[in-house]
C-alpha cells in the first residue's frame, strides 16, 4: 500500500496524468451510458447535446452523443498516458528525449539479422559503429593475444585477459555516444603509474578481479554502457601468440611477431587446447552472416581462428561468411599480399575453406594519405577479384573509403553492404578441396617469387 501512495508524493510529477487518466475514463463510461439511453447522466448528455449543435448546427442522437463523449474519454487517456509514460521515463533515461523514437528504433534493430563479427582492434570496432544502426543480433568475438601497452602492462600485473579490443568494441556498439563512453575511452596523460591507461581497461580489469569472471565482468560493463548486442572474447584462458616464420625462426607474443619484420608461415596458440565461450559457438550457429575483418591479418583476424572449435563451428553454421578486406597492408604481417594472400592465410589457419564472399574496397586512396601510409611501408591491397572469383567466391567491390586523413573503412557503408548480403541468406556451397589445394599452391608460388624480387607494395 505504502508503495502504491508513494507515486502521490508531492514532486514526483505523475498525479495531473492520473487525474486526467481517470477524467478520461469517466469520459468513456458516460459516453456508454449515453449511447445506449442511461438516465443517470441526462443532464450530462443535455449539456453534451447542446454543445454538439453549437458545433454542427444540428442536434445529435443520444447514440452519437455518446460516442463523441467516449472518443473524447478516449482522446484524454490517450494524452494522459503519453505524459505519463514521458515522466516516469525521464526519470529512469534523463537523456533521452523521444521516447517514441527510442521504442521504434528497438523494436526494429531486434528484427534486424542475426551477425557474428569476428576480429580485434580498430577494424573490428568500425564494423561494429555501423552495424549498431541496423541490428542489435550482434555477437563479436574478440581476440584476447594482446600483450603490448595499457592491455599487455594489465595482462602482466594482473593476469587478466588483455582487455584493449573488447573495450573498443564495448563503446563501439554503446547505444549512444555517451559521457560514460567517452569516459571508457579517456586515457590517462602520460605521467605517473596510470599513464598510458585507458579508463575503460582499468575498469574490465577492476570489474574482472570484484566477480572474479573476465566473462561476467565484459558483460557487466556491457550494460554500463547500454550496448547493442554482446561482445565475448573468443577465450578467457591465458593463451599466447606464436608465430614460424619463412625462414624456419619461430618468436612468441604478439608484439614480438609484428616487430620481427619477417614472413609468417604459420601462427599457432599457446595454449593449443584453449577453448572458446559456448554463447561463441551457439552465436556462429545461429547466425545469418559471419564477417571475418576487418583489421590486422596475422594479430587481430586469424587468432581466433586458433581457437578450438571455432574454425569448425563456422565451417559447419548455415551463414553467409564474409571477409571483409583491408586497405592497406601492414609492414611486418602482410608485406607484398593482395587480398587473394589474406584469403590464402585464413583458409590456411581454418583448415579449410570458410569464406563465402570477399569484400574489397574500389575506392582509390588519396596521395596525401598514400604518403603518410609509405612512411610506414604500409601500402594499398591489390584487389584479386578474378583470381578468387575463379575459384567460386564472389566479390563485391565497392565504394568504402572514409574521407580523412586515414585510409578506414567507412562504417555506414560497410554495414550497408554487408546487410545487404544477408538478403536470401548463403548462396553456395563451400569450396572444394581440389580448387583450394591449387588456390593455396598458386598463391604461396605469387607470394614467394614477390618477396625473392624485394616487393613490398604490390604482387
Amino acid at each position: 500500500m505504502m508503495t502504491l501512495l508513494r507515486w502521490l508524493w508531492p514532486g514526483i510529477g505523475v498525479k495531473r496524468w492520473i487525474g486526467l487518466f481517470a477524467l478520461g475514463v469517466l469520459m468513456i463510461s458516460l459516453g456508454l451510458a449515453l449511447a445506449v439511453g442511461g438516465n443517470v447522466v441526462r443532464a450530462l448528455g443535455d449539456w453534451v447535446r447542446n454543445t454538439a449543435y453549437l458545433l454542427t448546427g444540428s442536434i445529435l442522437t443520444p447514440l452519437w452523443r455518446g460516442v463523441l463523449l467516449a472518443l473524447a474519454g478516449c482522446a484524454v487517456i490517450a494524452v494522459a498516458a503519453s505524459g505519463l509514460v514521458r515522466a516516469i521515463l525521464k526519470v529512469v533515461f534523463p537523456e533521452m528525449e523521444n521516447v517514441g523514437e527510442l521504442i521504434y528504433q528497438r523494436k526494429y534493430l531486434e528484427r534486424g539479422p542475426r551477425v557474428v563479427a569476428i576480429g580485434g582492434g580498430t577494424g573490428l570496432a568500425t564494423l561494429l559503429r555501423g552495424l549498431k544502426a541496423y541490428t542489435s543480433n550482434i555477437t563479436a568475438i574478440v581476440t584476447v593475444t594482446d600483450d603490448g601497452g595499457s592491455s599487455g602492462r594489465l595482462r602482466g600485473e594482473l593476469g587478466v585477459p588483455p582487455p584493449g579490443d573488447i573495450r573498443n568494441c564495448l563503446c563501439a556498439l554503446a547505444d549512444t555516444e555517451s559521457l560514460m563512453e567517452r569516459l571508457f575511452q579517456h586515457r590517462f596523460a602520460e605521467s605517473g603509474s596510470l599513464s598510458g591507461h585507458s579508463f575503460g581497461n582499468l575498469f574490465i580489469a577492476a570489474m574482472t578481479e570484484v566477480t572474479g569472471d573476465f566473462e561476467l565482468a565484459v558483460r557487466q560493463s556491457s550494460r554500463v554502457l547500454a550496448v547493442r548486442g554482446r561482445v565475448l572474447p573468443s577465450t578467457v584462458w591465458d593463451v599466447v601468440l606464436n608465430a614460424e616464420f619463412t625462414d624456419g625462426t619461430t618468436t612468441r607474443g604478439e608484439s614480438a611477431i609484428t616487430g620481427a619484420g619477417k614472413f609468417i608461415a604459420r601462427l599457432s596458440l599457446d595454449p593449443a587446447e584453449a577453448e572458446p565461450l559456448a554463447e561463441s559457438l551457439e552465436a556462429i550457429a545461429a547466425a545469418e552472416v559471419i564477417v571475418l575483418g576487418p583489421g590486422s591479418l596475422y594479430t587481430s583476424v586469424i587468432p581466433n581462428l586458433l581457437v578450438r572449435d571455432i574454425a569448425d563451428a563456422i565451417a559447419a553454421s548455415p551463414a553467409l561468411v564474409v571477409y571483409v578486406a583491408n586497405l592497406m597492408t601492414e609492414h611486418g604481417e602482410t608485406d607484398g599480399y593482395g587480398v587473394a594472400e589474406h584469403v590464402y592465410a585464413l583458409h590456411t589457419h581454418a583448415g579449410r575453406p570458410v569464406i563465402d564472399v570477399v569484400i574489397e574496397n574500389d575506392c582509390p586512396v588519396p596521395a596525401p594519405v598514400l604518403e603518410s601510409y609509405a612512411a610506414e611501408r604500409a601500402f594499398p591491397v591489390p584487389v584479386s577479384r578474378g583470381e578468387l572469383e575463379r575459384q567460386g567466391l564472389r566479390v563485391v567491390r565497392v565504394s568504402l573509403l572514409e574521407a580523412g586523413r586515414l585510409a578506414r573503412h567507412d562504417p555506414q557503408q560497410l554495414a550497408r553492404e554487408i546487410v545487404k548480403l544477408t538478403v536470401g541468406g548463403r548462396t553456395r556451397e563451400r569450396v572444394g578441396r581440389y580448387s583450394f589445394m591449387w588456390l593455396a599452391e598458386h598463391l604461396h608460388r605469387r607470394a614467394s617469387a614477390a618477396r625473392k624480387e624485394g616487393t613490398g607494395d604490390r604482387v
